[in-house]
Formats: structure tokens, C-alpha cells, sequence
């Protein structure tokens, strides 16, 4: 397979909807309709299109995977910090268990790094998503704003130390409840 990483343009679009709205078709913990959700974030000041990529398989010429990093804030008594959610990761099913998701995540952790953020918080499966760096965020007192099992909910220093200080509930922007 010839796969590349990049930005996702405007006329990618419709053809990203379709492969995130696939990928979750038979998804067990879905209410299959991230899809919305990639297009209630680009319309949002959470979006930032340096962080929103795919995978294009050249020797197919077509786009096989997503993933967006979007801005939230984790607050507590003393103020916020800024961070990133890791929502969503999405691979077309014929594609699945062949490292595209990985490609996305190294990609993804690389630029997010490259643009100076410091952290950010997945609510995923416990088994996957620690093979890239991340650790429960209970670890630095980070919690979700709503219940979830404690090991599923992590987050990943992009900067040595870079929550150290940080500690709170994450703060989503509203278009990820519409």
C-alpha cells in the first residue's frame, strides 16, 4: 500500500464524511453519527485545519482515513489550560487493522507537537491508544465531564512535563453534545 498523511482541504470535504460515517457503521460504542460531529467542529472556532488529516491511498487514488484534533480547555478553580481532543480516529472498514490509524495518530502527535500544543485527551480503547504515549489522565487529575471508566479516558504530554500543573475537568465546545 502507498498511504500518505496530509491536511484536509475543503473539497475533501464530503468524501471525509462519508469515510468517518463508514467507519463507525458497525462501530460497537457509536451512535453513528461522528460525521456530524466532523462537521460541527470544522464549522467551530475549535477547528484547526493543520489538524485535520487523511489518509490517501495513492494506488487506489482515494481518501481511507481521518482524524481531527480540535481545541478544548481543561478548567479548574485556578483558570484553564488549552489542550486537544483526539476525536475522531476513522479508517474505512476494508482498510481497518492495517496501521492507517497509526499512520494518523504519529502524524497527528508530530504536528501538534510542531504547532506548540502541549497535551492532548482521547476517550478511546485502553489497549490501543497507550501504544502511542498516552496514559490515564486521572494521572494528572484530569477528568472527563461526564462518566466514563476511568482507564478509557487518557491524555499525552507533547512537551516533557507539559501537565504537570494541569489538573481539571475538560472542557468541550458545545458542537460535540448538539
Amino acid at each position: 500500500m502507498n498511504i500518505t498523511i496530509r491536511q484536509e482541504q475543503i473539497e475533501d470535504y464530503e468524501i471525509t464524511e462519508r469515510v468517518v460515517e463508514c467507519a463507525f457503521a458497525r462501530a460497537e460504542h457509536s451512535d453513528k453519527k461522528e460525521h456530524k460531529l466532523v462537521s460541527r467542529i470544522r464549522k467551530s472556532t475549535s477547528f484547526i485545519p493543520k489538524l485535520s488529516l487523511v489518509a490517501v491511498d495513492h494506488d487506489h487514488n482515494k481518501i481511507i482515513g481521518h482524524l481531527l484534533l480540535s481545541k478544548i480547555k481543561i478548567r479548574n478553580d485556578n483558570g484553564n489550560a488549552e489542550s486537544l481532543a483526539l476525536a475522531p480516529v476513522s479508517v474505512i472498514p476494508e482498510y481497518q487493522n492495517n496501521g492507517v490509524g497509526k499512520l494518523l495518530i504519529f502524524e497527528a502527535l508530530k504536528r501538534a507537537k510542531d504547532l506548540a500544543y502541549n497535551s492532548i485527551v482521547v476517550l478511546g480503547h485502553p489497549e490501543y491508544y497507550p501504544k502511542f504515549g498516552f496514559k490515564k489522565a486521572s494521572l494528572w487529575g484530569i477528568e472527563a465531564p461526564f462518566e466514563v471508566p476511568d482507564e478509557a479516558y487518557m491524555a499525552i504530554e507533547l512537551h516533557e512535563n507539559a501537565l504537570n500543573k494541569v489538573s481539571g475537568i475538560v472542557e468541550y465546545p458545545s458542537v460535540f453534545f448538539e
